[in-house]
């Protein structure tokens, strides 16, 4: 299983990037992906969940209304569309499995595979 983030980088306050995750492995298919972010001198923080087959979505508090999580099954791709970007959204950001559905999405524990990150930066 691989998972590779894209679409980082630099952006104004208020600017919009969108992020990408591209899944991989010929037998994998994932219950549910999320999204984590790590700011400098800061825990790992979760930022949002959907899962693969219903399209259900969760957010953190911080990034409700402004973040959307979405994916394409057939290009087993998830996306984080984010706008009106803040400098305090300024982090790597990672994308990860899912695995232990049964358990709460938004501790990284439980989440087995991660992608190696994607900076994003923003300007004040």
């Amino acid at each position: 299983v691989q998972l590779v983030e894209s679409g980082g980088g630099l952006v104004q306050v208020g600017g919009s990037l969108r992020l990408s995750c591209a899944v991989s492995g010929r037998t994998f298919t994932p219950y549910a992906m999320g999204w984590f972010r790590q700011a400098p001198g800061k825990e790992r923080e979760f930022v949002a969940r959907i899962t693969w087959s219903g399209g259900s979505m969760n957010y953190a508090d911080s990034v409700q209304g402004r973040l959307t999580i979405s994916r394409d099954i057939a290009k087993r791709t998830v996306y984080l569309q984010m706008n009106s970007l803040k400098p305090e959204d300024t982090a790597i950001y990672y994308c990860a499995d899912h695995t232990n559905y049964l358990r709460d999405y938004k501790l990284g524990r439980n989440y087995n595979y991660w992608g190696q990150g994607t900076q994003v930066t923003v300007s004040s």
